[in-house]
């Protein structure tokens, strides 16, 4: 299981950068196209909030690829 969790980390890290160059990418030709203000306030919006959850699937990716999440602590309760 650890393993898959390591391999998990390898493609978070990939997938960070790419979400975020395909996010730049359409927004940037999406204003190309139509440059008016509410395109711009709409993907500058998109692109403030989706930058930092990309950073956080990159960060995420490196813990699990470091080894962060290989012994997860136990449960306070029984089941």
């Amino acid at each position: 299981m650890n393993q898959i969790k390591r391999l998990a980390g390898i493609l978070w890290i990939i997938i960070g950068p790419v979400a975020m160059y395909y996010l730049i990418k359409t927004a940037a030709s999406e204003i190309a196209a139509k440059p008016e203000v509410d395109t711009k306030i709409q993907w500058g919006v998109f692109v403030t909030i989706f930058l930092p959850i990309a950073a956080g699937l990159v960060i995420f990716g490196y813990y699990a690829l470091k080894g962060e999440y290989d012994q997860l602590p136990e449960s306070s309760r029984e089941v």
